[in-house]
């Protein structure tokens, strides 16, 4: 038995594919049926059901996942305690792109400085594009949207619900209740991109009968918060990229929850056999801390 049997059954279960486990893996696709086959050999059941070319995992192949993964991570963890010290170990990160403008800049600092001995490389990308590199193994955790894969464990980190702010001294700074058609009124930007549910803010004028006053539309966060910001306009824009204003008061979060609430929250997601650098994930929780101090924490 060899452990990149075990690999290639892992990654098989976590693509859900052959074809994208050889690619992960820089193998055939034969090596990779190869190496399952023996590994099923072995242990004598069935691990995947074979219907021509698709495969399901069988019943024997869900209960085989959590032993599979400790061997693996055991395996990983005996490589590392035996890793030479002139190379620093390597810890790799990802973060979607708002995370990564807003958040990655104050937690890489925090975590080198707690880690001294550990070297962190970064990709900035898309949920989506993240996903695939947790599920290649190419990140070995990453800050994003939530996400819903059998192969992946997720736990919340940080609030960034989508608020509208306004300028210091606007009208609506002391108002209580605004209705639908006081915010139609004024003159908005609109941040349009897939970091939220834009629809949900244009919905709620339509079901009002009410057209807002969108003088700008712009698909880059500084951009809108600088419409805003020079008094030109208000907006609504997602928690993380206007921390800082609000907490300095150059901004400030109108409540409107009585009408829209639009909660996101930023994940840490990683591999289901675990997040293999417990001290390290205690030091991300405390960056959190650190960064949102203000707030509770939502870890």
């Amino acid at each position: 038995m060899n452990i990149d049997h075990f690999e290639a059954f892992m990654y098989v279960v976590h693509l859900e594919s052959v074809h994208k486990a050889a690619e992960a893996l820089y193998l055939s696709q034969p090596t990779v049926t190869a190496r399952i086959k023996t590994l099923e050999r072995d242990l004598g059941v069935e691990l995947f059901l074979r219907n021509g070319r698709s495969l399901t995992i069988s019943e024997e192949g869900k209960a085989f996942i959590p032993y599979a993964e400790q061997i693996i991570r055991t395996y990983d963890q005996g490589k590392k305690l035996l890793k030479k010290d002139d190379n620093p170990e390597e810890i790799v990160i990802g973060a979607n792109i708002i995370t990564s403008q807003y958040f990655i800049p104050f937690a890489l600092p925090f975590l080198k400085r707690a880690n001294p001995q550990l070297r962190f490389k970064f990709y900035s990308a898309t949920n989506d594009v993240l996903l695939e590199k947790l599920l290649h193994k190419q990140v070995d955790i990453a800050f994003m949207k939530d996400v819903s894969h059998r192969g992946i464990q997720k736990h919340v980190l940080l609030n960034n619900s989508v608020r509208l702010v306004v300028y210091p001294g606007h009208p609506f700074q002391f108002q209580e209740n605004l209705s639908v058609q006081q915010l139609a009124s004024e003159p908005m930007v609109f941040f349009e991109c897939g970091a939220f549910d834009w629809n949900r803010i244009h919905k709620l004028f339509e079901m009002a009968n009410v057209s807002p006053r969108i003088e700008f539309l712009v698909d880059h966060l500084e951009v809108a918060k600088s419409i805003i910001l020079s008094r030109n306009g208000i907006g609504f824009l997602p928690y993380l990229c206007i921390k800082e204003e609000l907490e300095s008061g150059m901004l400030i979060d109108v409540d409107v929850s009585h009408i829209l609430q639009i909660n996101q929250q930023i994940f840490a997601a990683h591999l289901n056999n675990g997040f293999v650098y417990p001290e390290l994930w205690n030091d991300i929780l405390r960056s959190v801390k650190e960064f949102q101090k203000e707030e509770d924490p939502v870890y």
